[in-house]
Order: structure tokens, then C-alpha cells, then sequence
């Protein structure tokens, strides 16, 4: 899930057997300066609008994820907002390239409720390229009921993570 090349929303179909319903919690212009934003945002061409989502499978939610595009991008690819960003970026056969750029435990109040667990939380942030150029820069922070089909994040014995964080990103309410 967090390495991979594949889409997270797939992944979250396959691994549950459920599909992926998108709720769109915010959708407007942003200026990517926020302390928290990955530094590739600034990569984009302005003017730039953040996405923000919740994902669900059989009515649990399973991870929340917000993007930046260049307004005119976001336009052209995201015309049907429920639809996960692969469907749209994939939907006439356009060849992407996706490069991960950071891996991260992050924590925030506001998370808990919705991901129903205490964090830390993984995440990870990446980039969509097309013919060479940022297209979008995705992060994605996954709900700890993940652990059902994926096995543990912590060794409950040693209290260890079982997972090496790599990257500087955080999150905070």
C-alpha cells in the first residue's frame, strides 16, 4: 500500500471486496504554501486547487487523501468528482508515471474520529506525471483498521514499528 505503484483505491477494493465510494470533504483554490504541504507541490503551475477526501469501503473509512492540481488540470481530469483520481486519470487509456516521495507517521486530532483509531498514521505522499510533467501531488494517510488484511503495523511484543519511516512529512490538526 504505501510503496506500490498501484492505485490505493483498488487496493482498498481488492483487500475488502468492497468498492471504494469517495466523499469529497472540501474542493477549492489553494496557494500550496501551508507548512504541511509537500514541497513537490510547488513543482505545479499555479493557480492551484486542493481536493480533499474521505475513502470508504462498506461504509467504513479507510483513508483520507487531498491533491493539488493546477486549476485547468483539475478541470480537464476531475469532471466527476465521486470518481477515485485513477478512474479519471486512467479513463481513456493515458499512459502516468507515479514516483512516491515521502513515507510517514503522522498524527492529528482530527483524524481520529473519522479513522476510527488512535494514530500515529501512516502515510505517504506522491506525484502523477504525464509526458514528463507533474500532473498532481497526492497524499494519503490510511486508517489503522487496515491492520484486518494487512497484518500489524507494530510489534506488540517489542512495541517496535515493523516499518522504517521514510521522509519528513507531517500532519497536524
Amino acid at each position: 500500500m504505501l510503496l506500490g505503484d498501484g492505485s490505493p483505491t483498488r487496493h482498498l477494493q481488492l483487500l475488502t471486496g468492497h468498492s471504494v465510494v469517495v466523499e469529497v470533504a472540501a474542493m477549492a483554490a489553494d496557494t500550496g504554501s501551508d507548512q504541511h504541504t509537500p514541497a513537490e507541490v510547488q513543482e505545479l503551475k499555479p493557480p492551484l486547487l486542493r481536493r480533499q477526501v474521505w475513502l470508504r469501503c462498506n461504509g467504513e473509512t479507510l483513508a483520507w487523501a487531498e491533491s493539488w492540481w493546477n486549476q485547468q488540470q483539475a478541470e480537464q481530469h476531475l469532471q466527476d468528482r465521486e470518481l477515485p483520481i485513477w478512474r479519471s486519470l486512467t479513463a481513456n487509456r493515458a499512459e502516468l508515471f507515479r514516483e512516491v516521495d515521502g513515507l510517514a507517521l503522522v498524527q492529528a486530532q482530527w483524524l481520529q474520529q473519522r479513522l476510527q483509531g488512535q494514530g500515529p498514521y501512516w502515510s505517504r505522499h506522491y506525484r502523477f506525471f504525464r509526458q514528463g510533467e507533474p500532473l498532481t501531488v497526492i497524499r494519503e494517510v490510511f486508517s489503522p483498521a487496515l491492520e484486518r488484511w494487512l497484518g500489524p503495523a507494530v510489534d506488540a511484543e517489542n512495541n517496535e514499528l515493523l516499518l522504517k519511516v521514510c521522509g519528513n512529512a507531517a500532519i497536524t490538526s
